[in-house]
């Protein structure tokens, strides 16, 4: 065995359960999804369906990073000593997952601090401060998921930083702090810190911004990065790093894009968090779409790691198996969440499985040894496109089971909407180019369901993987795609007529126009609802219920719950039967039944809390803790709130 790979494999044997599925130890949540096979599983019973209605607030936090985007005199809370405090902030976009290790809640912010509290009161223990730029460099808003954490298998006693935690920063840098004092670890990178952008070296558009933590294995730290979305036609091509925990130092590059595509296009990159399989040593990668977005003239040889889950050594960073979920994607379906992983029993046989939410509403369930379907995948005929210079693909794959979390066709005009908007929705969509699912972007403008915003988002799916009961949240959004030649946009960019939803894709012959599909009240055009949650078996691929989750607000009122909400975050499940989940847009947390998907608990919290929940123990006392940011997407309405829940004493 390779001294690399023994010190991984002892590292991880600390946390790894049976199956080669890293857990997090009892207790505890150490990663982004909980532990290493993002099964977002707590082992937890102290809270139960029976007692889960007196869950109270033990304490909160308000950090003071968040911003609504106006100046400092306009209504947001911004630091002191901030470089930006005399300019105007950009808004926050706030899904940080708690991690609770080493005795400590460590979470980070979207100006990039990282705070250290007490798990039982919240005091702070110590602040880190990154000075990190607080301009909207790739995104419309200053955007942060958290912080990872590493500890040293053999640690040095009286020595720093042998636990450490890891920010990163949307201009490209990766800081390590020491765990225990909060003080830089100097021996990483240039006095803390990984300038990542200096890999960034092939149509270096924008910086690669990390935004979502590195997955942490053994003595490595694997960096994907986010980019400028719909922008640019050629674009930086997708890259996965490798570091060195301790150093920094560069251990190995995996490039999603083969050279004529990374020249031609771009990105293919991973934005979201990451997996791995500890006895087998692979790295699950969800990769998302090539650029441009919408339209692939410019890239029509096949691009085969595009919005995709690949599988690598995590030693290397060899690909071991592949599998592309949309073929020559014109939709932007980032695949967008770390793969579950769980064993699942079946015609008895013990099949080690993942399961790879999406945005299109597919579950695929693959052997996470092979990448080979555990139910069948196939080929299904999908509408062409009118578009000059496009070539849709013909195909695209399909699966049937698990059922898709949203239909074929979207549900069709509300009659609330149209009638109160006299006819807009219908009018709108009757001129509407509507082929069912694969729709391609059009000229007239197509109805794309699920659009970019719906089906699963980056939250993913939970697993309990004692009964194999898979629950996963979604979004049911109708939008509308609509190209627009290049003369035409620049045209109407130059006199001022680019307005909401419009985004260049310089470079490429045309620009797009995406909306989501509301009459000129705000209200959705298709029926409702809007957001569910539901839960399967895994054993069988049956879907066990399907239930409406959340609920929209608008001028002040709450929609009735059967509409359910779209929802951003996902969910967590404890081993008592409970999922808790934040996500919808009403800025309430709650507990379900995992049973029935019926609502238990539910609290008001200060934003819609886009962040999966941390669940741990603590002197004997369990808590269940959100941070409670809010997203644009869902409503304008931000927070800088951390907030724990337990039983009454």
């Amino acid at each position: 065995m390779r001294p690399l790979l023994r010190m991984i494999v002892l590292s991880a044997a600390l946390v790894a359960g049976a199956g080669g599925v890293a857990r997090a130890q009892e207790g505890t949540w150490s990663t982004f999804n909980g532990d290493l096979g993002a099964q977002k599983y707590s082992p937890l019973t102290q809270i139960t369906p029976e007692n889960v209605g007196s869950l109270r607030m033990a304490w909160q936090v308000h950090t003071g990073d968040v911003s609504s985007g106006g100046p400092p005199s306009g209504g947001f809370h911004i630091r002191p000593d901030s470089a930006a405090a005399d300019a105007a902030t950009p808004p926050t976009v706030w899904s940080a997952t708690p991690l609770f290790v080493n005795d400590t809640l460590y979470l980070g912010t979207p100006f990039y601090r990282i705070f250290a509290l007490e798990p039982d009161t919240g005091r702070v223990k110590w602040t880190y401060e990154s000075k990190a730029v607080l301009e909207a460099l790739t995104q419309p808003d200053l955007k942060n998921r958290g912080v990872a954490y590493w500890q040293a298998a053999l640690p040095v006693a009286d020595q720093p930083c042998q636990k450490r935690v890891y920010i990163g920063t949307m201009d490209a840098k990766l800081h390590a702090v020491d765990a225990d004092t909060g003080k830089a670890c100097t021996d990483f990178g240039n006095g803390g810190i990984v300038d990542i952008d200096q890999w960034n070296v092939e149509n270096a558009k924008w910086p690669l911004s990390i935004l979502q933590p590195p997955t942490v294995y053994g003595d490595l730290l694997f960096v994907g990065w986010a980019g400028k979305d719909w922008a640019e036609a050629q674009a930086p091509p997708g890259t996965v790093f490798a570091l060195d925990a301790r150093t920094g130092a560069l251990r190995w590059t995996f490039h999603t894009l083969d050279p004529v595509a990374a020249a031609q296009s771009g990105t293919g990159n991973v934005w979201a968090s990451m997996s791995v399989d500890t006895e087998r040593g692979l790295l699950y990668l969800p990769v998302s779409s090539p650029s441009p977005n919408f339209f692939g003239g410019n890239r029509l040889e096949p691009v085969p790691l595009a919005t995709s889950v690949t599988a690598l050594r995590a030693e290397t960073g060899e690909v071991v198996w592949t599998r592309q979920l949309v073929h020559h994607d014109l939709w932007d379906l980032d695949t967008n969440s770390a793969p579950t992983l769980v064993d699942i029993d079946m015609d008895g046989r013990t099949i080690p499985v993942l399961v790879q939410t999406s945005k299109q509403g597919f579950l695929y369930v693959l052997n996470r040894e092979t990448g080979e379907p555990v139910y069948p995948i196939e080929e299904r005929a999908v509408p062409a496109s009118t578009i000059p210079g496009e070539k849709a693909a013909p195909t695209q794959p399909y699966v049937a089971l698990p059922e898709a979390v949203v239909a074929d066709t979207w549900p069709g005009v509300s009659a609330l909407a149209d009638t109160v908007s006299l006819g807009y929705c219908s009018r709108t969509a009757a001129r509407l180019r509507d082929d069912g699912r694969f729709t391609p972007p059009s000229l007239e403008g197509s109805i794309v369901y699920p659009g970019t915003i719906g089906g699963v988002e980056w939250g993913g799916g939970a697993v309990d993987p004692r009964s194999g009961i898979f629950v996963v949240n979604y979004s049911s959004a109708v939008q509308i795609y609509r190209l627009i030649p290049r003369s035409d946009y620049d045209a109407a960019a130059k006199a001022g007529l680019e307005t909401g939803g419009f985004f260049p894709m310089s470079g490429a012959p045309y620009g797009i126009q995406l909306l989501t599909f509301l009459n000129p009240l705000g209200m959705p055009c298709w029926k409702p609802p809007y957001g569910s949650i539901a839960a399967y078996d895994l054993k069988t691929g049956e879907q066990l219920w399907d239930v409406p989750f959340g609920q929209v607000q608008r001028f002040g009122f709450y929609m009735p719950e059967s509409w359910g909400s779209i929802t951003i975050g996902g969910p967590v499940v404890t081993a008592s039967g409970l999922i808790f989940i934040g996500a919808s847009m009403d800025s309430r947390v709650r507990a379900l039944d995992i049973r029935t998907g019926k609502v238990l608990w539910k609290a008001l919290v200060d934003a819609p809390a886009v962040a999966l929940p941390a669940v741990y123990e603590y002197k004997g006392k369990q808590y269940v803790v959100w941070a409670a940011g809010g997203n644009s997407i869902l409503t304008p309405k931000v927070s800088d709130q951390i907030v724990a829940f337990t039983l009454p004493d």
